[in-house]
This record gives C-alpha cells, sequence and structure tokens, in this order.
C-alpha cells in the first residue's frame, strides 16, 4: 500500500509540474500576447494576474492532496498532520493569491482565514 501511495503522489507531483510550467509557457503566455483581454477592476493586468496566479494555485491544491497520499502512507495519520497540511496549504494560496493580485483579489482573506482555522482547530 504504502509504494502505491508514494507513487500517486509522484505522479501528482509530474501533473503539477506540467501543469504549472507547460500552462505557463503554451497556454497563459499566449493569451497574454492578445489585446482583447477583458479589463477586470480596470485593467487587463489584473485579469492577466488573477489568471496567472488562479492556473498555479490549482498545482498547490494538486501538492497537497499529494502531501495528504504521502501522509496516509505513514500511519496512523493525526488530525494535527492533516490539519497542518490543509492549513499550510490554504497558507500558501494565500500568499499566491496576495502576492499575485497585490491584494486586489478577495481570495486572500478567505485562504488567510482557512489556513489558519484549519491549523488552529485542529491544534487546540
Amino acid at each position: 500500500m504504502e509504494i502505491g501511495l508514494y507513487l500517486a503522489a509522484f505522479l501528482i507531483l509530474l501533473v503539477g509540474m506540467a501543469h504549472s510550467i507547460l500552462g505557463e509557457r503554451y497556454i497563459l503566455t499566449r493569451l497574454f500576447r492578445r489585446e482583447n483581454l477583458p479589463k477586470v477592476l480596470g485593467s487587463s493586468e489584473f485579469t492577466a494576474r488573477t489568471l496567472r496566479f488562479a492556473w498555479h494555485v490549482t498545482t498547490v491544491a494538486w501538492l497537497g492532496l499529494a502531501s495528504v497520499l504521502i501522509a496516509l502512507a505513514h500511519p496512523p495519520v493525526t488530525v494535527k498532520g492533516l490539519g497542518l497540511i490543509v492549513g499550510g496549504t490554504f497558507l500558501i494560496h494565500f500568499a499566491i493569491s496576495v502576492v499575485g493580485s497585490r491584494g486586489k483579489h478577495l481570495s486572500w482573506p478567505l485562504f488567510l482565514a482557512i489556513g489558519v482555522l484549519a491549523i488552529y482547530a485542529t491544534h487546540a
């Protein structure tokens, strides 16, 4: 069972790397060259930054799931351990969101709250 969980986590890592690297190279970069991106909050730059951080946050979510699989390979899995993985994943989401949007996208306070609450609630 342990090897299967590690293999699944490794495959998630590969998919995540491919998603971010190839998506950046072949989708996002080409998309941002277009002159007709919608203007959200007054600028197409905000639209591009939002698309970029949302794209990469997906990869971070997958890496968080890979971390859960690795934790499952080492029973017993604890509530504290899972809370730390979920909370840490969302704190990384928070950081990407606040930096990527320069604080303008409203996901960052929610990601911060989720991360802090997940860690706090499982360690209290």
